[in-house]
C-alpha cells in the first residue's frame, strides 16, 4: 500500500475511532458565536482567501482542494477526505492530531458540544453561498462573514496612495499624493503585496498606519514588480 492510501486510511480509523457522529440537537445560532475563532483566519466569501482559504463552497468537497489557494500543508494535500461532519470534528477537535504536519496552529477546541454547535453552524455556512445564507438567517453580521479581512486599498484618499519612496542611510521616506514626505526608520516599514480585489489600484501602493506611536506603517503594492520600480536608493 502507497504511503498516500496510508495516511488517508489512517485519518478514517482516526475519526471512526476518537469521535462519534454530530448530535441531531446542535444549534447553530450558539455554532455562529464560535465561529468568531474561526474568522481570525478564514473568509465565508468566494475566493476572499485570508491566512486560510475561503471556506465558500467547502462542505462536502475534498481537503485542500481549492484551485486557487496556494498555501495548503503537503500533510494536508495526502489527505483524501470530505469536509463533513465527522472529519469536521475531528479537525475542530485537534488539527495536528488528526493532521500531523498540518500548518494549522489553532489549538482545538475539547468541548464535544460546541464543537456539535459550531460544526452545525459550519454546516449552512459553508455551503455554496453559504455567507449571504448566514447573514439572511441572522446568525452572523456581513462583517463577520468576510473575516478579519483588510479594508479596500484602492478608495483611500492622497494622504495614503503613495507616489515615491526613497531610502537614505537607514531611513525610508515616503511621499503621498498630498504633497507630504515621512519619514520611517528602516526596521519600522513594511513592503506587502496585496494582489486581490481588496488591494490598492495597479501602479498606487497604499501607505497604511500602524503602531500605537504611529512610527510604523506598511506600504501595500498590488504586484511584485512594482516594488523595485518604485523604491530608489538616494539621500
Amino acid at each position: 500500500m502507497s504511503t498516500k492510501h496510508c495516511l488517508a486510511l489512517g485519518a478514517t480509523l482516526f475519526i471512526a475511532v476518537a469521535f462519534g457522529p454530530v448530535h441531531a440537537g446542535d444549534n447553530p445560532k450558539r455554532g455562529a458565536k464560535v465561529y468568531g475563532a474561526c474568522a481570525a483566519c478564514h473568509s465565508l466569501e468566494p475566493n476572499l482567501h485570508l491566512t486560510g482559504p475561503s471556506l465558500d463552497g467547502l462542505w462536502g468537497k475534498k481537503a485542500a482542494s481549492v484551485a486557487n489557494f496556494p498555501r495548503y500543508s503537503g500533510a494536508l494535500k495526502e489527505q483524501g477526505f470530505i469536509w463533513d461532519e465527522a472529519p469536521l470534528n475531528a479537525w475542530i477537535a485537534d488539527p495536528q492530531a488528526f493532521v500531523p504536519g498540518t500548518y494549522m496552529t489553532f489549538r482545538g477546541i475539547d468541548d464535544e458540544k460546541v464543537r456539535g454547535d459550531l460544526i452545525a453552524f459550519l454546516k449552512i455556512a459553508m455551503a455554496p453561498g453559504g455567507a449571504k445564507s448566514a447573514v439572511a438567517q441572522g446568525l452572523i453580521n456581513a462583517e463577520m462573514a468576510r473575516g478579519q479581512a483588510p479594508e479596500p486599498l484602492a478608495t483611500l484618499g492622497p494622504d495614503h496612495q503613495v507616489t515615491g519612496i526613497r531610502h537614505c542611510q537607514s531611513t525610508f521616506f515616503v511621499a503621498t499624493a498630498d504633497g507630504r514626505q515621512t519619514p520611517f526608520w528602516e526596521m519600522n516599514l513594511r513592503l506587502k503585496i496585496d494582489s486581490s480585489s481588496n488591494g490598492p489600484k495597479g501602479g498606487k501602493p497604499a501607505l497604511v498606519p500602524g503602531g500605537m506611536q504611529g512610527d510604523r506603517a506598511s506600504i501595500v503594492f498590488s504586484d511584485i514588480e512594482e516594488i523595485g520600480r518604485l523604491v530608489e536608493r538616494k539621500c
